[in-house]
């Protein structure tokens, strides 16, 4: 089921929504500086490419308090507007049945969106 419901993904927005999140990733990258936010959208855009039967698990914080100080500047900076942008669109696709499990992915991407650092996909 996780396979049929992420090719519908795929086709219906998926692969856009992945995309931006690349190129959003690789712009980030063109300096040192943006390298560890990079890093996170490229999180975002492995999850948005396939999300069902996908987790989000906490990786701890592995530098000590430099992930809690990222996630703050990482949610000033823009991820609060990403997650705003998931809600939505989890809510618009949660109105009917058949778009319950599509509104629950969004809400995944909304909770990775709001504090990645010291998150893994798996």
């Amino acid at each position: 089921m996780n396979i049929l419901l992420n090719i519908i993904w795929v086709v219906f927005g998926g692969v856009m929504i992945a995309i931006e999140y690349a190129i959003s990733s690789v712009l980030m990258m063109i300096t040192i500086i943006g390298i560890p936010f990079g890093l996170q959208t490229l999180k975002l855009a492995i999850l948005s490419l396939w999300p069902f039967g996908t987790n989000i698990y906490d990786d701890g914080w592995p530098s000590g308090c430099l992930a809690g100080v990222m996630n703050v500047i990482w949610w000033f900076v823009g991820g609060f507007a990403i997650a705003l942008t998931h809600l939505g669109w989890g809510l618009l696709f949660c109105i009917t049945i058949i778009g319950i499990p599509f509104g629950l992915q969004h809400f995944k991407l909304m909770k990775l969106a709001l504090l990645p650092f010291g998150k893994g996909v798996a």
